[in-house]
């Protein structure tokens, strides 16, 4: 099953007795039924029954995330914390997952493991689920004969960092699917419910007061123009991602602004610094070379204006001057967090002075994302009562009006 990974690879469910006459069943990937019943035999395993995997009821979307990596992680580290050998955890494991693709991913891992690689290789052999920072802690690990300890690291590592991810998302996810719900209601009543007041308002035979006037003007400009307005915010939507994606200028910009928005920016300065933080106690805490370290350091900040700022003091520090003094030279860092570092630097004991940077402002963050969305319920109410508020006022003032002259 060297092969595990290919893009053809289907997971089989297999069950059978091996030399002893010993009953087994497990899981692997392969080509096709013929090629899984081979693989089994050159094993020692007498297959007496193989079927495909069928994606259960409540079976992932099949698209891996963070998240799972992060259980992976915990799961994994807990099963050699146990004793388990790392092949058994590996079955372990992926039979607890009901997410097809990140079955796919353990058993082609397992798979290179049981050919004969190391367990980091394994993992660089996948950069879109494992960075560089899990793949050389894991290699610190494996060197140092304490592979359980560096994943536990790396476990608590990415739950910290799923965690700030998560709680941030979640305050801005709220408020922006209700405004979305605002814009669809009010392009619905624009476009549907005004026409109706329009026609009823026709046979009146006075003038409209002026803010009536104005909504149904509205409504005509976007029944007449809806299409072109339509195309336009599609085309801006589509070019916005196009160059967010491609153009390093436009992320850097666009980091850049986030960091001065009222009230968001200074959570995302600080969600950043934690990051760096806490990136930057597990390697040290590993063994990896501070230079070294600087790298991987500087991807998980999460913001590219942090990412060069982090880069710049690599090159500093490689040159040999402090990380203290490099910290400072980028403004970029909170005085505490300097001062925080440099005893740090002067005790000998850095990965503990910068995981406690890393529990303040983590702890910081979460206290700051739930005053946002306290600040944030009253703004999103005052907007859907001025969007959809202010068109039912609009429409119901001429007869307001012509119940005052009767």
């Amino acid at each position: 099953m060297a092969n595990a990974a290919d893009v053809g690879s289907t997971p089989f469910l297999w069950e059978g007795t091996d030399r002893n006459c010993k009953k087994n069943k497990g899981k692997s990937l392969a080509k096709d039924e013929a090629t899984e019943r081979a693989d089994l035999r050159r094993q020692g395993v007498v297959p007496t029954r193989i079927r495909k995997q069928r994606p259960g009821l409540f079976a992932g979307s099949g698209k891996i995330t963070t998240a799972d990596i992060a259980i992976f992680s915990r799961q994994l580290a807990t099963m050699l914390a146990a004793g388990i050998p790392l092949v058994q955890a590996f079955e372990i494991v992926v039979n607890g997952h009901e997410n097809a693709a990140m079955q796919k991913l353990i058993l082609a891992v397992k798979a290179d493991v049981e050919g004969g690689s190391a367990l980091a290789e394994a993992l660089a052999k996948h950069p879109l689920y494992f960075d560089d920072l899990f793949v050389n802690l894991v290699e610190a690990g494996e060197q140092a004969g304490a592979l359980e300890t560096l994943l536990d690291k790396v476990a608590t590592y990415k739950e910290k960092t799923e965690a700030i991810k998560k709680k941030i998302k979640k305050a801005l996810t709220y408020p922006a699917a209700v405004l979305v719900v605002a814009f669809v209601v009010t392009t619905i009543l624009l476009i549907f419910v005004i026409p109706s007041f329009e026609d009823l308002f026709k046979g009146f035979g006075a003038d409209l007061p002026t803010f009536t006037r104005m909504v149904i003007d509205l409504s005509a400009f976007v029944r007449s123009q809806g299409v072109i307005l339509a195309a336009m915010i599609g085309a801006a939507v589509g070019a916005f991602l196009y160059f967010k994606k491609r153009s390093r200028t436009f992320r850097h910009f666009l980091d850049r602004m986030m960091l001065k928005i009222p009230v968001i920016g200074p959570i995302m300065q600080k969600a950043s610094i934690a990051r760096y933080a806490r990136t930057l106690s597990t390697m040290f805490a590993a063994g990896v070379p501070l230079v070294e370290a600087m790298e991987s350091v500087a991807g998980a900040t999460g913001n590219i204006v942090y990412e060069e700022g982090v880069l710049r003091m690599r090159d500093e520090v490689a040159t040999g001057q402090r990380l203290q003094q490099a910290m400072e030279n980028t403004d970029l860092f909170p005085n505490m967090v300097i001062q925080m570092i440099a005893v740090g630097e002067e005790s000998g004991s850095l990965d503990e002075m910068s995981a406690k940077v890393a529990d303040f402002y983590e702890e910081d963050v979460d206290n700051a994302v739930d005053n946002l969305s306290s600040l944030l319920e009253p703004m999103i109410m005052a907007i859907l009562g001025v969007l959809v508020g202010g068109l039912v006022v609009a429409m119901y003032l001429p007869i307001f009006k012509l119940g005052a002259v009767v």
